[in-house]
């Protein structure tokens, strides 16, 4: 059996599926390929009244890739995870090499939210979120759409979807249509810091006002 590693990691990605394990105290992974797949449409993320009110009071910072070690935790930190020590280190791998990046929600200097997930080609692959405060993921999820958008991304995986998600936009669709996605948005190139900046509020909302 291959030893599995971070090349490996984003070799699977680009074959459409992904790594879990049954328990933060499970050493052992499985690959996952659903038959239907959770996709958040760039040109489809929902900003409600009450989000956008929440981004113009400017109660949280937000930040990317200053703190992906301690997102990854933050998503992990639940009674029931699927990240495990490998797959702590092997995302911590992925970024430390460019490949993985995290968005930051942060409170009064306190991380309270967060999002993480793998870039590949003009795919970019969700993998958890975390929210210790009122409407902090939605936040992480609106900065994050709007910088793969201004990046050039054409696919965003959020592996299964939840009602949470779907209340932003996220849909389903099947297998054989994802995969189609993949390899078109695996061909074109797209970049996460291609703008560095993190934008004001108004920024996102208008610019998702816009493409919705």
């Amino acid at each position: 059996m291959q030893e599995l590693s971070a090349e490996l990691l984003l070799s699977a990605y680009a074959q459409g599926v992904f790594p879990m394990s049954e328990s933060r105290d499970d050493p052992a992974l499985f690959w996952v390929d659903p038959q239907m797949r959770g996709v958040l449409p760039l040109d489809g993320f929902r900003i409600s009244r009450s989000l956008a009110k929440t981004l113009r009071r400017g109660h949280f910072k937000v930040t990317f890739d200053t703190a992906f070690a301690r997102v990854v935790a933050g998503c992990a930190d639940r009674d029931e995870t699927w990240i495990n020590a490998t797959i702590f280190d092997l995302y911590a791998q992925l970024h430390d090499q460019g490949d993985a990046h995290s968005v930051e929600v942060w409170q009064d200097g306190n991380l309270v939210g967060g999002a993480y997930g793998v870039a590949l080609g003009a795919a970019f692959f969700g993998e958890s979120m975390f929210s210790l405060a009122t409407d902090a993921s939605k936040v992480a999820l609106a900065y994050l759409v709007d910088r793969l958008r201004r990046g050039g991304f054409m696919l965003c995986d959020t592996q299964f979807i939840t009602p949470h998600l779907a209340s932003l936009g996220a849909v389903e669709i099947s297998r054989a249509t994802y995969h189609a996605q993949l390899v078109r948005a695996l061909a074109c190139p797209a970049s996460f810091n291609q703008d560095p900046d993190v934008p004001c509020a108004q920024d996102v909302i208008q610019r998702n006002a816009q493409t919705s």
